[in-house]
């Protein structure tokens, strides 16, 4: 019998597939087969949902709160929302402007899929998070690749944006802490990327979500909060899955200008509906948890991401710059030839998972999660300076 070619919508089958989750499912598969993996490809913290946080859960169960909730988000949670945005972001939105979607990722899809059409160009720093460009393409537009380097730290500087801008670009991507790097834009980088923006009419979509994992840096510092003027342009996304160890329960949030949110609003409407019910009421309690949690989580990974950093510093063939935020080190292993060979014979010669950085746009570099223990940290580089002392 013959078989009758596919036909694919012409935007999905240009998406490619995550090499983040195909290295984390290889990394699983490898564990299920009774091989000790050190897996430095998670994207999510290693420590549990606090049990304050499950405890909500549970009683909105009991509570009967099971059925649709409107499509936005729950009142309370969206009220909630806008407390957080204006005391911990000085970031002032009425709750008309928030939508809650299933996940950051989520909210960032829609988004990008309401502002973008054919014809429009993206702007996206390299290295990127491996989504932002499929679902750039997914929407019909153009992803426009803006590359960033060691000498930059990895951030857009004025200099670069301003030689990217064309009279299609239509939106910036800013992820700040940012995956894979791990690098946070200081109030005065974004105040100069903000000039640029404004000028230009270009809306930017601010990616905060690892927001409350930042070391070393005093205060952190949203772009909608600079001015008015970008204020106006910035659609500022976040949500609970980093800080609060919550990835399973996909629950993150948008807010921006009124007009286009609720553009937002009908496109979830006829997709997803509301974010799940009982994620909601576990979401509300998550943004109500003492700071001091949070903080503690944050200086356990601070403490890995010393560890991590200073076993690298013993392996001359591999450099990097030391990560401000999130979870990540985005390491050069170019000296060792290409990444994604590499990061292949690595998981399959000394069971340890690591991410090669084409799926981020960066050639020659690998990213690894320190969202595990030190033990494994201590056991997964060693075995990385053993294969790179074998193969050298």
């Amino acid at each position: 019998m013959e078989t009758t070619a596919l036909s694919i919508n012409k935007r999905i089958s240009q998406v490619l597939g995550s090499s983040t989750l195909a290295i984390t499912a290889k990394a699983k598969e490898l564990k299920a087969q009774g091989k000790d993996v050190v897996n430095f490809a998670g994207g999510e913290p290693d420590f549990d949902t606090p049990d304050t946080i499950k405890e909500a859960a549970i009683q909105a169960i009991t509570a009967g709160q099971t059925k649709y909730t409107p499509s936005v988000g729950t009142p309370q949670l969206r009220e909630e929302i806008v407390r957080k945005f204006k005391e911990e972001n000085g970031l002032h939105y009425k709750a008309s402007q928030v939508v809650v979607g299933c996940g950051a990722k989520h909210s960032i899809f829609n988004l990008i899929q309401v502002l973008c059409d054919e014809g429009d160009e993206v702007l996206i720093p390299t290295p990127y998070w491996v989504s932002y460009p499929e679902m750039v393409k997914i929407a019909g537009a153009t992803p426009k690749f803006v590359e960033t380097t060691a000498a930059t730290e990895f951030k857009l500087n004025p200099d670069l944006l301003n030689a990217a801008v064309t009279d299609k670009t239509r939106l910036l991507i800013l992820a700040s802490p940012s995956n894979p790097t791990g690098m946070v834009y200081s109030k005065e980088e974004l105040e100069a990327l903000a000039e640029i923006c404004v000028r230009n009419k270009i809306w930017v979509i601010s990616d905060e979500i690892y927001e409350k994992l930042i070391y070393d840096i005093p205060e952190y510092t949203s772009i909608a909060s600079l001015n008015e003027d970008i204020y106006q342009l910035t659609f500022t996304v976040n949500g609970v899955s980093k800080a609060y160890s919550m990835t399973g329960w996909r629950i993150g949030y948008a807010a921006g200008n009124a007009e286009i949110m609720e553009y937002v609003k009908k496109l979830q409407d006829h997709s997803t509906s509301n974010p799940c019910s009982i994620s909601q009421a576990a979401a509300l309690q998550a943004l109500r948890e003492p700071k001091e949690k949070v903080d503690a989580m944050r200086d356990i990974f601070q403490a890995r991401r010393d560890l991590i950093t200073s076993l690298f510093d013993s392996i001359p063939e591999v450099s990097y710059i030391k990560p401000q935020g999130a979870f990540y080190v985005f390491c050069d292993f170019s000296k060792l030839g290409s990444s994604f060979d590499v990061a292949k014979r690595i998981i399959e010669e000394v069971n340890v998972a690591i991410i090669p950085g084409e799926g981020f746009g960066a050639p020659g570099y690998m990213r690894l999660s320190y969202a595990t223990s030190n033990e494994r940290i201590e056991e997964g580089v060693k075995r990385i300076a053993e294969w790179i002392k074998n193969n050298s």
